[in-house]
Parts: structure tokens; C-alpha cells; sequence
């Protein structure tokens, strides 16, 4: 008669660093959301409100030559003040932050419950497999969303700034990077759900 194999049990000094994993995931869950609320009060009374903007092509004079002389440089990103927003640009800027909340604590309750199965030594299940899957789609969600968001902010400051005479819209989401993390979670996805397989057809044998 067959008989299903036990799943072999975590090790003590595991199941203490998949708790402190959790740990951890609690932690930075409670900092995304304390610092997407800060900044939502900052910017919500929109009067100076300070945004971060990509530049492509422009140069500024920075004091790093002799005594301070002024150097040209090229700008990459910097701070800018907008004495006021667009309301579609303020808009943006709220919802980033939402988005940041969601995105961050949707990751996190997804790993720390992953990590609790895996502390419980269930390791390849379907619920395992959902949570990977699910944890890697509100990531590369969050990841493409939050700078274009950002963007669109910053396009609004550079607007009311230059009266829209100064045309800066780039997009800032590497193409690379988002092709690579969501190959990532596609294999993650995949090995999780050919390791339930694999499991559920060796359930029953000895």
C-alpha cells in the first residue's frame, strides 16, 4: 500500500531566519506606508512643492573648478520647485504614493506569507506558486507605474516653471530593467509550478 512521505521539517536556524525575514518585511511594509502618507501632506496644500525631475540634455553650471568657479555640467535628476501644480500633476503625485503603499505591502504580505508556508516546510504548493506569481506582477506594476506617475508630476513643475517653454518629457522606466525583472518572475513562477508538479505526481510513493 503507498504511502505519502512526510515533508521534511525546517531546521531551527532556518525557520529563525524566515522569521526574521517576516520581520523585516513588516518593518519596511510600516516605512513604505509612513513615508507615502509624509509625503502626501507635504504636497497635498500645493504651495512649494518639490518634485524630482529627470533631464536629458541639459546642462547647469555647478561650483567645482578652482575656488569655486562654475563648471558646466550635464543635469541627470534634481529637485525642483514648483510654487504650485496642475491639479492633473498634484493628482499624479497622490497617486504615486498610493500606488508606492499598495505596490510595497502587496509584495510583503505575499513574501512573509510564502515565508510562513516555507517556516511550516511547505515549500512547492499551488498557494506558493500564486503567492511568487502574484508578488512578481504588483511589483513590475508598481516599478513601471510609479515613475511614469513621477513624470508626469514633474512635467506639470516644468511647466508652470517655464510657462511651457522648456520641453523635458522623457521616460524614465528602463526598458532593460523591466524586461529582466519581469524574466525573473516568470522563472520564479515557472519553478514553483513545475516543483508542485513535480511534488503532487511523487504524493503516494514510497
Amino acid at each position: 500500500m503507498a504511502a505519502t512521505l512526510p515533508a521534511p521539517a525546517v531546521s531551527r536556524g532556518d525557520a529563525v531566519a524566515l522569521w526574521a525575514f517576516m520581520a523585516a518585511g513588516v518593518a519596511i511594509a510600516a516605512w513604505a506606508v509612513w513615508a507615502a502618507v509624509g509625503r502626501i501632506i507635504e504636497v497635498l496644500p500645493n504651495r512649494d512643492v518639490p518634485v524630482l525631475a529627470v533631464f536629458a540634455g541639459t546642462t547647469a553650471d555647478a561650483p567645482i573648478g578652482v575656488d569655486g568657479a562654475l563648471i558646466p555640467v550635464e543635469l541627470d535628476r534634481a529637485i525642483i520647485t514648483a510654487p504650485s501644480l496642475p491639479a492633473a500633476s498634484l493628482w499624479a503625485l497622490v497617486l504615486q504614493q498610493v500606488i508606492v503603499m499598495v505596490a510595497v505591502l502587496g509584495v510583503v504580505v505575499c513574501l512573509v506569507w510564502l515565508a510562513r508556508n516555507v517556516s511550516r516546510s511547505i515549500v512547492f504548493s499551488r498557494a506558493n506558486t500564486v503567492l511568487v506569481t502574484a508578488a512578481g506582477i504588483t511589483g513590475l506594476a508598481g516599478y513601471f507605474a510609479v515613475p511614469f506617475l513621477g513624470n508626469m508630476a514633474a512635467n506639470g513643475a516644468f511647466a508652470v516653471l517655464s510657462e511651457r517653454t522648456f520641453d523635458n518629457v522623457i521616460l524614465t522606466v528602463e526598458p532593460f530593467a523591466l524586461i529582466l525583472a519581469a524574466f525573473v518572475v516568470a522563472l520564479l513562477g515557472t519553478v514553483f509550478a513545475v516543483g508542485e508538479r513535480l511534488q503532487r505526481d511523487t504524493e503516494g510513493l514510497v
